[in-house]
């Protein structure tokens, strides 16, 4: 039995209205959400009378240059960071998709996942709809044209009550800027101003990189219209229980991002200060896998009083390692990624604390790093529950026949990756830890991986990651 592939990232979104730098602070934007999505990015920028935009394949630094900025003038933009996976990541698909007609042009981006995407593709199929990608994120372009003489903020709303699962749009026309978070607010996104500009961005990162405010999240089931004349909202569907993605806080998100008000780097040292409260053990030095664990690790050290210490150190300058035809070849490319610190962890009681087991793969690798390094034991510790159950909402988790944790116990597990104990963290000790709302039954998170209870209804023809008939913005649908 094999487990391959750890946890992939979201993407990430961001828009401006009303600033004379647009394209250039998208840009910036986009680069500070990086971590979300490798793959692709894209920007469209619009001068009131045209939509302008320029997209490519890989880093938000190899896709544009100081010329492109010529090509994308306006005082208004959106722009996308995108990951994809298994062979799907191709142009079309990155991200804003652009789309024009007779009368008008639509620019959109979308973090998130549709389940009833299958669904509404084969009825517009039917209906005449021809499709130019494989992005679930199209679909809604085609139910928005299908609104006919209604004002387009009407089609827009039309278009958005029909949607299932988790999105957060972007959506820029010659001269309005639209945004939109579905019912559960499944997906991160926050606005804020920049002098008179409105700026909406996936991560509160983004806003302290271009020196922007921050205002307050975007609301479940809100829609926001921004143009020249100000800023207005309107509910386009009732908000269900809020189910944000705990993950987002575990591991996607920057630590210097705060999600609701809660700021990631505090709530994942908690879960650290949680997990040593539930998980003890006698040892001699705590470390954490770089980069998303480190702050679940502090807090471990804290609560505990066992000294933390920098006994991993993860290589920033490696780009993709790509699938090797050996074993020995594919752990040197975990090797060219982390490397262990010989003098810290040689005959040291090691404490390795990390956010989350998938596959079990990386955890056995840097087990074995450790301990190849001198540790004399090695106790993992994981700040976050067993992921049991597939994802639907656009993270890359596949069937649960390929999640360790909906296979092995604890104890089997502990003895696949060859540490010396294993605990995880345990849902209510996850959600205490975060801090959400405690008045609503799921702490205002969507526990879907852990417990197999999904906040929307998983509709029949919804796809896995490994399924590869749709791509979803942020992962295959």
């Amino acid at each position: 039995m094999l487990y391959e592939r750890e946890l992939n990232e979201e993407c990430g979104v961001f828009g401006i209205w009303g600033h004379e730098h647009a394209a250039q602070l998208t840009y910036y934007g986009l680069h500070s959400m990086q971590h979300r999505g490798q793959e692709g990015a894209g920007i469209a920028t619009t001068d009131q009378e045209n939509v302008h935009f320029h997209k490519g394949l890989g880093l938000v630094n190899d896709v544009f240059d100081e010329q492109t900025f010529d090509q994308l003038p306006g005082r208004s933009a959106i722009g996308h960071v995108r990951y994809a996976t298994y062979g799907e990541n191709n142009y079309a698909n990155v991200q804003p998709l652009v789309f024009r007609s007779q009368t008008d042009t639509l620019s959109l981006a979308h973090n998130g996942n549709l389940v009833n995407a299958h669904a509404l593709r084969h009825q517009l199929e039917a209906q005449g709809s021809i499709f130019q990608t494989t992005s679930d994120t199209e679909v809604i372009a085609h139910l928005i044209k299908r609104g006919g003489s209604l004002q387009f903020k009407e089609k827009v709303k039309h278009a958005l009550s029909m949607l299932k699962g988790a999105y957060a749009f972007v959506m820029l026309t010659e001269d309005q800027l639209l945004v939109a978070q579905d019912p559960h607010g499944i997906r991160p996104l926050s606005i804020g101003r920049l002098g008179d500009a409105y700026v909406v961005a996936s991560e509160t990162c983004a806003f302290d990189l271009i020196g922007a405010t921050y205002e307050r999240s975007v609301e479940p089931g809100e829609m926001l219209v921004i143009d020249d004349d100000g800023i207005s909202s309107e509910k386009v569907s009732s908000a269900g229980e809020r189910a944000m993605c705990s993950m987002e806080y575990i591991y996607f998100s920057r630590p210097d991002s705060n999600i609701e008000d809660i700021n990631v780097h505090s709530a994942r040292k908690r879960l650290g200060k949680q997990l040593a409260g539930e998980a003890p053990i006698e040892a001699d030095v705590v470390t954490g896998v770089p980069d998303s664990s480190i702050s679940a690790a502090i807090g471990y050290a804290e609560s505990s009083g066992i000294p933390y210490e920098l006994g991993l150190i993860k290589n920033r300058y490696v780009g993709r390692t790509f699938i090797q035809p050996s074993q020995e070849l594919r752990e040197q490319g975990v090797r060219m990624k982390l490397a262990p610190v010989h003098g810290i962890v040689k005959d040291k009681r090691v404490v390795m604390v990390d956010d989350s087991i998938v596959r079990g793969t990386t955890s056995r690798r840097i087990v074995n790093m450790l301990r190849e390094a001198g540790a004399k034991e090695v106790h993992v510790r994981i700040s976050s529950p067993p992921i049991k159950h597939p994802c639907f909402y656009g993270i890359d988790t596949s069937s649960e026949s390929e999640l360790i944790a909906s296979e092995l116990s604890v104890d089997e597990i502990c003895e696949t990756i060859g540490a010396d104990s294993l605990e995880f963290l345990s849902v209510n000790g996850m959600t205490d830890a975060v801090g959400r709302d405690s008045s609503q039954s799921q702490c205002g998170q969507c526990l879907a991986c852990f417990t197999g209870k999904y906040p929307t209804e998983i509709y029949p023809g919804t796809k896995l990651p490994h399924e590869k008939e749709l791509v979803s913005s942020g992962g295959v649908l």
